[in-house]
């Protein structure tokens, strides 16, 4: 049986810092960063990705399509 795991890429430079995301994510997978992008956000960042069930509700909400959502495949033990 092989068990999902998930990867997400943020396009830092794309992103607002509108905290969407964030606020849409029921695994408290992302924050925003402390640092800045060039045009003077703090954009979302991954804290947790372990905890992150692919659910997409992060992509969706993101209004400026800065998130990837993708699935890996991990062989289980």
């Amino acid at each position: 049986m092989k068990e999902k795991k998930f990867s997400l890429e943020i396009n830092q430079e794309r992103c607002k810092g509108c905290g969407l995301c964030i606020n849409a994510c029921p695994k408290d997978v992302l924050e925003f960063s402390k640092e800045y992008n060039s045009k003077g956000y703090h954009p979302a960042s991954i804290k947790n990705i372990e905890n992150c069930i692919g659910c997409g509700f992060c992509y969706q909400m993101c209004p400026d399509v800065c998130i990837t959502v993708k699935a890996l495949e991990k062989a289980r033990s």
